[in-house]
């Protein structure tokens, strides 16, 4: 895997370019050299420098400049409206707080730069003149392996959410971490209660995103467990169920790889069972019971995405995906225009989603007909989309001006006859039409 294989866009050899021709070394560094090997197109890049700060800032003086880098050798460049960050090489010195350095030290020596990153994939630069790799992250990238840079003790201490990252990097890449860096990352797991819940939710979203994800959230299961210790890893818990024949955590890691890589759903797959454990009882030998878990995974939910500092509106979403997904809708089509009116739309075709992972998670000879229900529920959705039939006000042939055009006085009345027409509408009694509904609300004055 050599130079080919790294395609540098013009606009970034540009800024590579200018520098080189002030007497500067200049090299693409990172992530984005790390997806170019892999033949992914970098979403950012970024650049680093021989060149000091202020000496960046003289060469790039006719640009527009964004300086709040700058005590950590960063300025960013507005280069056709894209901003770049070029960094001056550094080295990192102390770690007291285990996220971030106490203080930096510039350097000239691109190799020294390099070697303060976390992994050996993520330790690479590139230029034209070619690739610099002291920590064979080439190697590494060709054989899909997550290696810290150096001692990977030492390098977890200093920045625990290493650890996060590198979960994410082998879920997210499909690669797998090399043995001494994996017991590293178990042995260091405490030390992420220096790392905040914002940057810990971050890594962990963009996880259950992966290719890799059930694998790669088995394998840490005790990191899962350290910073959410309400979900149950026990390997020896099955759920006790005729339709299910994985434990508890298997079973929503393998609903999560199962669906569709939306946030939403798979972070709603991942704690939809969170209950379970604090429900179980066992009423004899060989009857076991989770009675009131689904109501209770619904608030535990509530409250450890609360803690994790998940938005107020992902927190709704996805609690209302675990409360309905184990509901019984009838695939009718009276009944999913009415649940579709409920949940809206985009909730109830996730909803849809949430229950196909989950039923393919369980014992598929088992599911049968729940998935003819699924693919029967979303026939019938398609129909009512495409043939764009009515699930809620905006739907009606009329509005609240038609109604104050037909002498209702302006008011709550106006929504109150709306909502009742819509019921009408949705239990087949009236046609969704001007003059069918027109004809409806004037019996209302009478």
């Amino acid at each position: 895997m050599g130079i080919s294989n790294i395609y540098i866009p013009q606009r970034i050899r540009s800024i590579m370019d200018s520098l080189i021709q002030a007497g500067y070394e200049a090299y693409a560094v990172g992530g984005c050299v790390r997806d170019s090997l892999l033949g992914q197109e970098p979403q950012d890049w970024d650049i680093a420098t021989s060149a000091r700060p202020q000496e960046i800032k003289k060469v790039f003086c006719n640009y527009r400049l964004i300086e709040t880098g700058l005590k950590h050798g960063t300025v960013t460049v507005i280069f056709d409206g894209e901003a770049i960050e070029i960094t001056t090489y550094r080295i990192d010195v102390g770690y007291s707080d285990k996220r971030r350095p106490d203080k930096i030290v510039f350097t000239s020596q691109i190799i020294e730069d390099l070697a303060r990153r976390d992994f050996t994939i993520n330790a690479c630069a590139a230029n034209e003149q070619g690739i610099v790799d002291p920590f064979m992250g080439i190697e590494d990238i060709q054989n899909r392996l997550i290696r810290c840079v150096g001692n990977p003790r030492e390098r977890l201490k200093e920045d625990a959410l290493r650890i996060m990252r590198g979960i994410r990097l082998a879920s997210v890449l499909d690669f797998q971490v090399e043995e001494d860096t994996r017991e590293a990352m178990l042995e260091s797991t405490p030390l992420l209660k220096n790392i905040s819940w914002e940057r810990i939710t971050e890594e962990l979203s963009k996880t259950l995103l992966g290719i890799r994800v059930k694998k790669v959230l088995w394998e840490f299961k005790e990191v899962i467990s350290f910073i959410i210790p309400e979900i149950s890893i026990d390997e020896v818990c099955p759920q006790y169920d005729i339709h299910n024949s994985y434990d508890i955590y298997l079973h929503s890691l393998k609903a999560v790889d199962l669906a569709k890589r939306d946030k939403l759903l798979r972070v709603s797959l991942f704690f939809h069972d969170v209950a379970k454990i604090a429900c179980l009882s066992q009423e004899d030998n060989s009857n076991y019971d989770f009675r009131d878990f689904a109501e209770l995974s619904v608030k535990m939910t509530e409250k450890i995405l609360k803690r994790m500092r998940f938005p107020n509106r992902d927190i709704q979403e996805i609690t209302i995906l675990i409360k309905n997904y184990n509901r019984k809708i009838i695939p009718s089509l009276k009944n999913v225009r009415r649940v579709v009116r409920e949940l809206g739309k985009a909730r109830f075709e996730r909803l849809l989603k949430f229950k196909r992972a989950h039923a393919l998670a369980e014992d598929p000879s088992s599911m049968v007909e729940e998935l003819r229900q699924i693919d029967d529920l979303k026939e019938i959705y398609t129909e009512i989309v495409t043939k764009g039939l009515c699930v809620d006000l905006k739907d009606l042939a009329i509005n609240g001006h038609d109604l104050i055009e037909l002498g209702i006085p302006q008011g709550k009345g106006v929504g109150r006859l709306l909502k009742k027409l819509l019921d009408m509408v949705l239990s087949g009694e009236l046609e969704n039409t001007k003059p069918v509904l027109l004809e409806q609300a004037k019996k209302s004055l009478i």
